[in-house]
């Protein structure tokens, strides 16, 4: 793949490009899912191409072949060159420069989820739906998947990178009907379940057997549970939903193609200014977050992007100050900072977008239950059941799938069908408390969106539950 690569570099720059990059691909796919205690899905899908991007009289091209082979690499070459031909650009486009890098990146991992037998794959997924029956479950499903991807990147400017990453991941759902209500909980999250870098070992440990009786249970309780109450109150939110708490109101809106408007596809724009770099109150002395493509495990982990921009762990909100931008090597040459280090595509067939790498909240001091200590009354929120939030990322709302009432530092009643509202800069004023490191998790996420033609991006975020003072839960009257 890297002989090809060079060959599509080499035949852009000699049609006229200014600047050339090349990715090779070869990804494969398997998903496992069952429902009812019966086989549900089986897909195991390969795909493999190469794609071709260049700058050309200031305008940038994109072109892709699904043929591995010296024509298709020479004539996706080509192709790029004349689409950039037919968008010129008057202002041009310059890059923050970078040195050559040469590196081989391989993921860690003691088995190799592809490998592991389809049979194996089925008989865990039945396993751990059968540990979830109770007489008011109506519905359970089980879900594992495993993916590897081979790719080399060539770019014009001498770099050469190799990744060989393999990722896997899974989760259950239990939903329960009765008196007219449905409720649903899942473990160890919502929407696709868990999925981290690593190898088959990892979904291993998830043991989704051994917490399919505590869901199930929940999914019956929360049927005659009394409602989340509507009222300005303390709230604690669990490690997951902050996972996407920050996903949505601090990823999306500091990507700075959205903060330049150049993109707005599936996420809108941002409230954020380019001015507002090192000026934004973004939250309280409390809010600590980091860009980190090295995170162990992460699902945004690399050694380079796909621009040859080495991984690195730099501060986006300092103490609620905003601190830095997710870049591409043009935007942080327009911006005059950095060097990008955050451009992604998602295979072979799309052009690389700004996209989150692991995004975290730094840990605090303490622990989860001392956190609900210091709350009067409040509630407890925990795993994500919705999300709302508007195209400036200003205006959200976010629904759990459990609460539970705090009162005098304790929790008490479960509560279901819960929400939270805010906006943005004054949600993450009012956080008072992180917990320490030892109750931080990773948490992978598959289902991020942007662009078009659309495109998915595998992101991780590191969080530990936080203390928020004075906010709406409920529907607001």
């Amino acid at each position: 793949m890297r002989a090809l690569c060079e060959t599509a570099v080499e035949a852009a720059l000699a049609a006229g490009a200014s600047y050339a990059d090349a990715r090779a691909v070869v990804r494969r796919n398997q998903q496992v899912m069952t429902k009812n205690r019966r086989v549900e899905t089986v897909t195991d899908v390969e795909s493999e191409g190469i794609g071709v991007r260049v700058l050309v009289d200031g305008a940038w091209g994109f072109a892709c072949d699904r043929r591995l082979t010296e024509q298709g690499a020479r004539e996706a070459a080509a192709r790029a060159c004349a689409f950039a031909r037919a968008a010129p650009s008057a202002d041009g486009r310059a890059l923050a420069p970078i040195a050559p890098a040469q590196a081989h990146y391989v993921t860690a991992r003691e088995r190799d989820p592809i490998e592991v037998p389809l049979e194996e794959k089925v008989g865990l997924c039945i396993a751990a739906e059968e540990a979830l029956q109770l007489p008011q479950v109506n519905v359970t499903q089980a879900s594992v998947r495993a993916q590897k991807e081979q790719k080399v990147l060539v770019t014009s400017d001498g770099s050469v990178v190799e990744h060989e990453q393999v990722e896997c991941g899974g989760g259950i759902d239990a939903m329960a009907a009765g008196d007219g209500g449905f409720q649903i909980r899942s473990y160890p999250t919502a929407h696709n379940g868990l999925s981290a870098q690593a190898g088959w070992e990892f979904v291993e440990g998830l043991d989704l057997v051994g917490h399919a009786p505590r869901v199930t249970e929940q999914a019956v309780a929360l049927l005659t549970a009394d409602p989340c109450p509507s009222e300005v109150t303390d709230v604690v939110i669990d490690a997951e939903q902050m996972a996407l708490q920050v996903h949505e109101s601090v990823g999306h809106p500091t990507e700075l193609d959205r903060i330049y408007g150049t993109e707005a596809s599936y996420a809108g724009t941002s409230f954020i200014q380019p001015g507002d770099l090192g000026s934004l109150r973004y939250g309280s002395e409390h809010m600590n977050i980091t860009s980190d493509a090295t995170t162990e495990r992460g699902l945004g982990t690399f050694s380079y992007d796909d621009e040859g921009v080495a991984a690195v762990r730099e501060p986006i909100v300092r103490e609620g100050v905003l601190a830095g931008f997710l870049t591409s090597r043009e935007t942080a040459a327009k911006i005059g900072a950095g060097a990008g280090g955050s451009m992604r595509a998602d295979t072979w067939n799309r052009m690389p977008l700004v996209r989150m790498t692991n995004l975290h909240l730094e840990p605090g001091e303490g622990t989860k239950d001392e956190l609900i200590a210091g709350v009067k009354k409040g509630v407890y929120l925990e795993t994500n059941k919705s999300w709302s939030i508007d195209d400036k990322r200003l205006n959200f709302q976010f629904g759990t799938q459990i609460a539970w009432e705090i009162r005098d530092g304790k929790l008490g009643r479960m509560l279901r069908d819960a929400t939270y509202t805010g906006i943005t800069p004054v949600f993450w004023g009012s956080l008072d408390g992180v917990a320490g490191p030892e109750e931080w998790v990773l948490h992978g996420v598959t289902n991020c969106g942007k662009g078009q033609p659309g495109q998915g991006a595998h992101v991780s975020h590191g969080t530990s539950p936080a203390r928020f003072r004075g906010v709406q839960v409920g529907i607001k009257s």
